[in-house]
């Protein structure tokens, strides 16, 4: 196959959760061992961070990548999903995966993934782990998909676990408790390896607490060890200094990764690279320096808080959940009029994250270009319920013109609510 006719096996003859959801949801490992066998188990020469949570495990991912960059290493990135190029999700040093390369290993395993029944996100992770093993990055930091127990990346033996926080989200899998979510992101722990939780959390702390002592694992709570003082959110950035252990760290540093509430996620980071300084590897405090001031040129990051203008502001963000959107519109500049472009796929329950949202808005209801999507109509008449007011449009691209003709200079226009959402923006301002 060509490399347009692999992407179109990959995209869509495979079981694929991006675009069928539970149908595709694989709640074991049995197929990505499977696949591992058949492509000679190249996980096991990996190092590896393994990062989980519900919000922020993207952007965590991405900084300690950065660091790890700034420190000269060769780092492998794997996040999903993707926005605009399925490559997004296999990166070294920021370069996506080669298309050859894509192409290869799928001509040559396509009888052992037919064989196994795997599916979309299986076979991209044993692709992922054959590139990395291919070029011989120093080090990969992995994403989970979804959860973590029963996460196809849950096959590597990590240098270190990284567990950002925990909320409400994918309940139909993963539990309708903070504390059942968090036993299923407490998965990723392994026996005897550090694990680094990014937030103190009642509910799900002892969890935590629980797991790592069975599993004779160290644990660490990045917040407190790691505090960000001074913190202003600028653009496109941020400025703070950093504190380790109540002691400076590095003062008036900088970074291009924007949102007041990505304090939580660089603090997490930072645990995390300085947790593996302390298990001996090379990390200095001039690349953490460096790494935070250049994530987005270093490692490809998109779809968090993309400034993509002002006078009116157009803000992109791919918070989805009720937590992640509350810090989204808690954190918004000062606006006259609020904006905001929203969508949702139809396979989850919104009703929490329609409920937080705020009232004061003006809505256009939209429909990303996928079948996950959720009717825009459904969605406004469900909006209206939590007193959410606003017009249907049939598309992405129709919604946020119209928000942003109705805009003026003072006003801000927020997109948000779906990956997908604004992966059609980003096609539209390409």
């Amino acid at each position: 196959m060509t490399y347009p006719e692999v992407l179109d096996y990959l995209l869509n003859r495979l079981p694929m959760f991006q675009r069928i959801g539970a149908a595709a949801y694989r709640a074991n490992l049995n197929n990505i061992v499977a696949l591992c066998d058949a492509i000679g188990n190249p996980q096991k020469m990996l190092k590896c961070i393994h990062v989980a949570g519900t919000n922020g495990k993207g952007s965590v991912t991405h900084i300690i990548s950065s660091i790890l960059q700034a420190q000269g290493y060769t780092v492998g990135t794997f996040t999903s999903p993707h926005y605009i190029d399925f490559r997004e999700r296999i990166k070294i040093n920021g370069v996506l995966i080669d298309e050859a390369f894509i192409c290869d290993f799928v001509n040559r395993y396509q009888q052992d993934f037919s064989k196994i029944d795997a599916s979309f996100f299986e076979i991209t992770t044993a692709l992922m782990f054959a590139y990395f093993y291919e070029k011989q990055v120093d080090f990969c930091v992995v994403e989970t998909g979804l959860g973590g127990r029963l996460d196809s990346t849950n096959v590597i033996t990590p240098l270190l676990s990284v567990i950002t926080n925990i909320s409400l989200d994918h309940t139909q899998f993963l539990g309708n408790t903070l504390a059942k979510i968090a036993q299923e992101k407490a998965g990723i722990i392994k026996h005897g390896i550090p694990v680094v939780v990014g937030e103190t959390q009642k509910e799900t702390s002892f969890v935590f607490e629980q797991d790592a002592k069975q599993k004779s694992a160290e644990l660490l709570f990045a917040d407190k060890d790691v505090q960000l003082r001074n913190f202003n959110p600028t653009v496109p950035g941020s400025k703070f200094d950093v504190l380790y252990c109540n002691k400076l760290l590095v003062a008036n540093a900088v970074t291009d990764v924007a949102g007041n509430y990505q304090e939580k996620n660089i603090a997490t980071a930072i645990a995390a690279v300085l947790k593996m300084k302390e298990c001996g590897v090379g990390i200095s405090t001039k690349a953490i320096t460096s790494g935070l001031a250049n994530v987005r040129s270093n490692t490809f990051f998109i779809g968090r808080w993309m400034v993509m203008q002002q006078s009116p502001w157009v803000i992109f963000d791919s918070a989805h959940n009720e937590g992640g959107l509350r810090e989204v519109v808690a954190h918004l500049p000062i606006f006259k009029k609020l904006h905001i472009v929203f969508g949702t796929v139809a396979d989850k329950d919104v009703s929490v994250v329609l409920s937080t949202l705020p009232q004061n808005a003006q809505y256009y209801f939209c429909m990303a270009n996928i079948p996950r999507a959720k009717d825009a109509l459904e969605l406004q008449t469900q909006a209206m319920h939590f007193g959410l007011n606003g017009e249907r449009y049939n598309t992405v691209a129709d919604a946020l013109f119209a928000a942003k003709s109705n805009a003026d200079v003072e006003d801000v226009v927020l997109l948000t609510g779906s990956v997908f959402v604004v992966a059609d923006a980003l096609l539209v301002a390409k």
